[in-house]
């Protein structure tokens, strides 16, 4: 559970030349008892990702953990265009930096989320309002109830459908291997001594015979009986 969330402009906290602001520089040890073993997100509107990088040393400096630490791409324009969200932007904070990553979004509708959490986003921070007809500048860019409910529900079975990236038959089709997958069988009727050809070996279903990837094992051998059309060789 994250226990604070940093939501800074880094224009306002990052001084000229690289050098920690006085209000900063003075408040370290203040900063430090707020942010000691507590998780922290930062979220990135308007900031280059040199103004990413000096904020968070300023949070390590003061005490931060680095593996406490997320931080969230985000563009402060209430909606974003599609055109300006620059999703690709968030991997780029995770591998130049090296922290966790999540996205701080401002589009209408809740695919961007989704989509960023398929990318690897470890925190969504989303506007939500009861009633976007409200008065106020955040409303509009705002999620409704039901929104917000599919929009957990799509996250959710994302995080199920990322899987663990080992590529192998999953349970709930290794029943379907031997209905769907092929084997070879006999083309047409061979008798015993028959040499297996293209002219009378092929690949049908069911997959409980011999796998057509021995197809270049078999051509060429010597019946060891008769065949019938379609039946499996052995």
């Amino acid at each position: 559970m994250i226990s604070l969330i940093v939501a800074m402009s880094t224009n306002n906290v990052i001084g000229r030349g690289g050098e920690l602001p006085w209000r900063l520089r003075d408040d370290l040890k203040r900063f430090k008892v707020i942010t000691m073993g507590k998780p922290v997100v930062m979220s990135t509107g308007m900031a280059s990702l040199a103004e990413v990088r000096e904020a968070m040393e300023i949070l390590l400096t003061a005490g931060l953990k680095k593996e406490d630490l997320t931080i969230l791409h985000c563009n402060t324009e209430y909606p974003t265009p599609m055109a300006d969200v620059n999703l690709r932007a968030m991997l780029t904070i995770r591998d130049e930096l090296g922290v966790k990553v999540g996205y701080s979004d401002h589009t209408l509708g809740i695919e961007v989320a989704i989509a960023a959490v398929a990318m690897g986003a470890r925190v969504i921070e989303k506007h939500f309002t009861l009633d976007r007809t409200l008065p106020g500048p955040d409303h509009a860019a705002s999620l409704e109830p039901n929104e917000l409910k599919a929009m957990v529900a799509a996250i959710r079975n994302i995080e199920k459908a990322m899987g663990d990236g080992l590529k192998k038959p999953s349970p709930s089709e290794i029943k379907n291997i031997p209905i769907a997958r092929k084997s070879i069988v006999a083309k047409k009727s061979i008798k015993r001594g028959d040499l297996y050809s293209d002219d009378n070996l092929t690949v049908k279903r069911p997959g409980t015979g011999i796998s057509p990837m021995e197809w270049d094992a078999y051509v060429g051998k010597s019946a060891d009986r008769e065949y019938q059309m379609d039946e499996l060789i052995q």
